[in-house]
């Protein structure tokens, strides 16, 4: 078994120094992508809120790759499309198929980090994000108790069946940051309060949490609630690892549960994290050519996030900085131009 050995700066070591634990794979990605849209998976399948928020980062990270003006129009496009598609009078849809009815919080909290993204390029998308959280936030959120999970699609009540979110007050709190910290100060507010309620006894025990709970600690790792949650993060994840042939288990009881997507978003939190890169390129490896034998085989979640995990570009930060300013920062220093940055059940995910 391999031992932990992550702390803070180890972590952003890794990341600064030649970005070695990232896979910055563009030839993949644009491949996949051809072939996505061959076979009519996506982009020009059906919406779906999380896979399209997904999508749009991977739109601004191949941007920020390769400087090529078509794929923040792809952005953009994308952008219009979901709001066409999805948006209602308040919020959005999880998806466009018939089952994929309603609002889930932590889908919109990742709809407003892609907005965050796109804004750092283009200004009104960011004003765009900010408005949209005001308007969501007094709904999804009891102060003092937490984050309703899913809710009505008119937003008028919490769905059915449905309860408390685990980590939603953690993706709405990095979310709204990276939107505006003053202009959403009241809301971060309120997050940071249900936050500070469970930081210390909450214990995730599912492959995408996870990862998330990793990717979402990397924007603040100085604040305690990131560093305990990472170092717990790492440890149950230590315990889901099955080599061979280089997957991480559903939980760690389910061993030989395994998909594909939920490996890729743990890729994105080790990346994040800085850690253990050669598990990332095991499982990148190993999901590139095994088949479920289900829907998720040809399912566009799949494949947008098997994309990520080969280039997680814009979803990543160093050293306090986006990765678009970062990148901004290198081409004014190397070009000496200015450019413009303008019934209560508690629910995991995936």
């Amino acid at each position: 078994m391999l031992a932990i050995a992550w702390n803070r700066t180890s972590a952003q070591s890794a990341v600064d120094s030649g970005l070695a634990a990232m896979l910055r794979d563009v030839d993949y990605v644009l491949r996949k992508l051809d072939w996505m849209r061959a076979e009519g998976i996506w982009p020009n399948g059906l919406r779906y809120l999380w896979t399209d928020a997904f999508g749009v980062v991977l739109y601004v990270s191949l941007y920020i790759g390769t400087g090529e003006e078509r794929w923040l129009d792809a952005a953009e496009r994308l952008v219009a499309d979901v709001e066409r598609v999805l948006g209602r009078r308040r919020g959005l849809r999880i998806g466009e198929a018939a089952d994929r009815n309603g609002q889930y919080f932590h889908y919109l909290a990742m709809w407003l980090f892609a907005l965050a993204r796109l804004g750092d390029l283009k200004p009104e998308y960011r004003k765009r994000g900010i408005a949209l959280a005001r308007d969501i936030h007094p709904a999804f959120v009891a102060p003092g108790r937490g984050v309703i999970w899913k809710m009505q699609e008119d937003l008028s009540g919490p769905y059915p069946g449905y309860g408390l979110g685990s980590m939603d007050a953690y993706d709405g709190y990095v979310s709204y940051r990276m939107l505006d910290d003053d202009a959403l100060a009241p809301e971060i507010a309120q997050m940071r309060d249900l936050m500070q309620r469970d930081w210390r006894t909450l214990d995730i025990e599912q492959d995408l949490g996870l990862g998330m709970m990793l990717w979402l600690a990397h924007f603040f790792p100085d604040e305690p609630w990131a560093d305990a949650q990472t170092r717990r993060s790492l440890r149950t994840l230590e315990t889901m690892w099955v080599d061979p042939p280089g997957y991480f288990s559903r939980a760690p009881w389910l061993r030989d549960t395994k998909f594909a997507f939920t490996n890729y978003g743990v890729s994105l939190g080790l990346q994040a994290a800085g850690i253990w890169p050669a598990r990332v390129d095991r499982l990148n490896a190993f999901f590139e050519e095994w088949r479920s034998g289900d829907e998720y085989d040809r399912e566009a979640i799949t494949w947008v996030m098997a994309c990520t995990s080969h280039l997680p570009g814009a979803f990543l930060t160093r050293g306090g900085e986006t990765m678009i300013e970062s990148d901004q920062a290198r081409e004014r220093s190397s070009a000496g131009a200015v450019v413009d940055g303008s019934a209560s059940r508690r629910k995991g995910r995936g």
